[in-house]
Order: C-alpha cells, then sequence, then structure tokens
C-alpha cells in the first residue's frame, strides 16, 4: 500500500522509523533503515545523498566494489540513500521490539551455526579459567548423515590456543632472535677494529711517505 510505505519515503539508510502505521502488530516496533535494491536491482549506498540512480567511479577499499586487479578502478551504477517509490526492496532492521510477536520473525529463535573460534571468547561463552582444557568444550557442529555411515560433525580450529608445542616455538624464535643480535654485536665490533687498522695502516703509510720526500728533498739541497 503506497499510503503505509510512505512513512519510509525521503528517509536515508541509518534513520529509525517507528512502524506503528504498518499495523495492529507492530505497535510500539522501531525499525532502521540498512538498505535496499531498486526496481532494476541496484543496490543503494550509505553517503550518496540523492533518490536516483548515479554512476560513482570506484577504487579499492570503496564499500559495493571488489578490486580483481591492482589499481583498476571501475565506474558503477548505485541507487541513492533516501527512499522513494522507485524501490523494490528495502532492508529493515528491528531496533526496538513492541508489545506482539510477528509471526515468523520474532517469534522463534534461531541457534547459532557456529560457535566461538577464538580461545578468549569460549573461556567467556563457558565461563572457564585458565588451569580449564579449552579443547573439551569446542562446539562441534554436525554434518548431514548418509546412509550407512556414522554421524560426523566438524568443529573449528582454535585459535591463539597456547599449547607446550607453541611455547617451545617462541622460545626457539626468542633464542634464535638473541643470537641473531649477538651475532651482528660480534661482526659489528670485527668490522669496527678492521676499519681501525686499515686506516692506523693509510695512516703510516702516508707519514712514511712523507718522510722519505724529506729526506730526498734535504738530499738534493
Amino acid at each position: 500500500d503506497e499510503k503505509i510505505l510512505s512513512l519510509f519515503y525521503d528517509k536515508r539508510i541509518g534513520q529509525e522509523v517507528p512502524a506503528d502505521r504498518l499495523g495492529d502488530e507492530w505497535k510500539g516496533y522501531i525499525l532502521r533503515l540498512s538498505g535496499g535494491n531498486d526496481l532494476q536491482g541496484f543496490c543503494m549506498m550509505q553517503g550518496v545523498l540523492t533518490n536516483t540512480r548515479v554512476r560513482l567511479l570506484f577504487a579499492d577499499g570503496m564499500p559495493n566494489y571488489k578490486m580483481r586487479r591492482a589499481g583498476v578502478r571501475k565506474r558503477k551504477s548505485v541507487r541513492g540513500c533516501i527512499v522513494d517509490s522507485q524501490l523494490s526492496v528495502l532492508d529493515l532492521v528491528i531496533m526496538k521490539k513492541g508489545d506482539a510477536e510477528i509471526p515468523g520473525l520474532t517469534d522463534n529463535t534461531q541457534p547459532r551455526r557456529l560457535g566461538p573460534k577464538r580461545v578468549g571468547k569460549i573461556r567467556k561463552l563457558f565461563n572457564l579459567s585458565k588451569e580449564d582444557d579449552v579443547r573439551q568444550y569446542v562446539v562441534h557442529r554436525p554434518l548431514p548423515e548418509k546412509d550407512g555411515k556414522k554421524p560426523r560433525s566438524k568443529a573449528p580450529k582454535i585459535q591463539r590456543l597456547v599449547t607446550p608445542a607453541r611455547i617451545q616455538r617462541k622460545r626457539k624464535v626468542l633464542a634464535l632472535k638473541r643470537q641473531r643480535v649477538e651475532k651482528n654485536k660480534a661482526q659489528a665490533a670485527d668490522y669496527a677494529k678492521l676499519l681501525a687498522q686499515r686506516q692506523r695502516e693509510k695512516r703510516q703509510a702516508l707519514l712514511s711517505r712523507r718522510r722519505s720526500s724529506n729526506r730526498t728533498s734535504t738530499s738534493s739541497a
């Protein structure tokens, strides 16, 4: 209905809109505009302050663009971040829940498909101490069962897990670093000693040449 949808018109991405006009079941809900697509499928882009379609030159690091080759820029069409009647899809996020439940949206909770992967987050989820073995608390995701085969599951590789092998590897890396520092210091001292010796030899050769020239000058006189 155009009259109901008009409450979103002239609103920008990121703005919050009360959803009371959508129906009695939406009373008390507050929605936030997060994006959308127009009738031809071009997506809205935050920061483009227009309600029409524009062609922008995209470079690496900009949204809605993935650089395929180094240094390549591309001109693409995007929709502005202001809502109008030319949109076919509007993305909304519930910021505040109202009194009634929305069937299929707020009446059920979707379980998390994947558990935490980092050591600190696993400890925080299960309230573990430093002495507890984190590997026993990894969330396993069951895989679809196949006929005549045992049920299988997958678990993530734990990140930032400190094991004896990791401690030994770190100790080895630090030892190698200390050896490199000592070796560089010894090589620098040897080079400085060699440089001083070369300069001393050069100075002695210069003095000997001067002495010999003085002798020849006095003998000729």
